[in-house]
């Protein structure tokens, strides 16, 4: 080769050289490079994924590493292999030095709620129990041990929600260590730590009970409660902190916190509807709606099919209402004589949850109207007696309905169309016997989001309502940050 061949071959051998050498030596240290190297703040060590051992697939080792983003309409991660990883993830414990064992932090979804140890006359007594020992659950729910006091019966059941999740609260702070993932929420004992401030006043109990004025006294005891309410939550630094934009009160009772709900309108409201509430007091995007605590009993291991419900439409209930439901009374007179249509007065004096039990047992289809409020109990009775409700309330807000799909197991008819003659009864026979089917098999899976229990279960009512409410956090603190950009530019001054 020439001489100035081999001369412009030298710089080029040399280069490839060194790049070869600067890939090999970015290879081997690869592994030990951190974020820190470049001036980077580093996360903490659980943010980055450890090494998949060598005999994983390399399956197991992407679905290890991948976090859960969103939930489909059963309230499920949508990835199912995804889910798989979470609840293997959420099995790892740690030991701590007292031996107690806890949740693996990456686990650990629960929100953080603190919860203000009112005075008794705002719930009434309801949580006046103490534990037998120091090492018990409290309330205690260990074999033998006496129950948490029972929330007065009758139509008050249907608006216990506050009751249920204080409950859930004072469980999830107990001195036994719940399961991982046992809780939505975890009470705290410093305000500062929680996401969420839970006020347990008991308002749909008090408007039930003390809503009438008892002589001589001019003023009821639930407008005076609510007053003193006001007094107490707007003298509290942890409302003053945030305006009470972090604070949750349930007022599930339409009727409830009537006098003090604009007061306390920068709280995040737990509601039944918003019928009774302007939109500058209450709306979507500020308030969660929960459901009805169901009076009719929940159809356990339904087999009763289409062919097994020779009631086509069931509706019993309070036919003449005001304000909105006046279409009741339209449909009664078109409906009442048609074929396969149980459509009747009835109420809770007469044995009417039993009655209504019987009735959606055997219907294919429950009509859910709106009445005085959009909402009524009545459609959550008809989803846990598996009984397709046909919903003709056109402002009614749903439960969890940014994750729960009704459409696949209800059916909506807009309040116009249904007082057209024939109209509902031409929708509903139309209605083959597998779209029914696959609508009363969804309502099997979903039931389980309207049961309210104690101790709460995985996905029940309880947790969904705190995961409805974890969901409204970021939202909260948007909103608290906006508002604090010029207050802290102003202290700076």
């Amino acid at each position: 080769m020439a001489p100035r061949g081999r001369t412009l071959l030298l710089p080029l051998a040399a280069a490839t050289v060194l790049v070869a050498s600067t890939i090999f030596l970015f290879a081997a240290v690869g592994a030990r490079w951190r974020p820190a190297d470049s001036g980077l703040p580093v996360p903490p060590h659980h943010a980055f994924p450890t090494a998949v051992p060598a005999t994983a697939s390399s399956s197991n080792a992407t679905t290890a590493n991948k976090e859960l983003s969103f939930l489909d309409e059963n309230g499920q991660p949508d990835d199912p292999s995804s889910a798989s990883a979470s609840r293997s993830a959420s099995a790892s414990t740690s030991t701590s030095g007292t031996g107690a064992v806890r949740c693996d932090p990456r686990a650990a979804a629960a929100i953080k709620v603190f919860m203000y140890d009112m005075p008794p006359e705002f719930h009434f007594g309801l949580l006046g129990w103490s534990p037998p020992s120091p090492d018990s659950v409290w309330p205690d729910v260990t074999p033998g041990a006496p129950p948490p006091r029972r929330y007065p019966g009758g139509l008050n059941q249907q608006h216990s929600v506050e009751y249920w999740l204080t409950l859930d609260l004072l469980l999830s702070s107990s001195s036994l260590p719940p399961p991982c993932g046992r809780h939505s929420a975890v009470r705290v004992a410093d305000a500062r730590d929680a996401d969420l401030v839970f006020v347990p006043f008991f308002a749909s109990l008090s408007y039930n009970r003390h809503s009438r004025a008892v002589p001589p006294d001019k003023v009821s005891r639930d407008r005076a409660l609510q007053e003193k309410l006001v007094a107490y939550l707007t003298a509290r630094p942890e409302w003053r902190r945030f305006g009470g934009a972090d604070h949750v009160i349930v007022a599930h009772h339409p009727n409830s916190l009537l006098h003090a709900r604009a007061a306390l309108s920068p709280a995040v409201f737990v509601l039944s509807d918003f019928g009774r509430y302007p939109p500058r007091v209450a709306s979507l995007e500020k308030d969660v709606i929960a459901p009805y605590k169901h009076m009719a009993k929940t159809f356990v291991n339904d087999s009763s099919g289409f062919d097994d419900r020779p009631t086509l439409l069931y509706f019993r209930g309070a036919i003449y209402r005001k304000e909105g439901g006046s279409i009741r009374q339209e449909l009664y007179y078109m409906l009442k004589d048609e074929k396969d249509v149980y459509f009747s007065f009835g109420s809770v004096q007469d044995h009417g949850a039993s009655k209504a039990s019987q009735g959606m047992h055997s219907s294919k289809f429950c009509l859910n109207i709106a009445g005085d409020t959009p909402s009524s109990n009545r459609l959550f009775d008809a989803i846990v007696s598996h009984c397709v409700p046909v919903i003709i309330s056109d402002n009614i807000e749903l439960p969890y309905e940014d994750v729960l799909d009704y459409s696949k197991f209800s059916i909506f008819v807009r309040s116009s169309d249904a007082v057209k003659k024939g109209y509902l009864m031409r929708q509903l026979s139309g209605v083959s016997k597998q779209q029914w089917t696959k609508m009363w098999n969804r309502l099997k899976e979903v039931d389980k989001h309207f049961e309210y229990q104690y101790p709460s279960q995985k996905d029940d009512a309880v947790q969904m309502i705190w995961q409805a409410l974890s969901r409204k956090v970021p939202t909260i603190k948007l909103k608290v940050h906006r508002s604090s950009r010029f207050s802290r530019s102003d202290r700076g001054k």
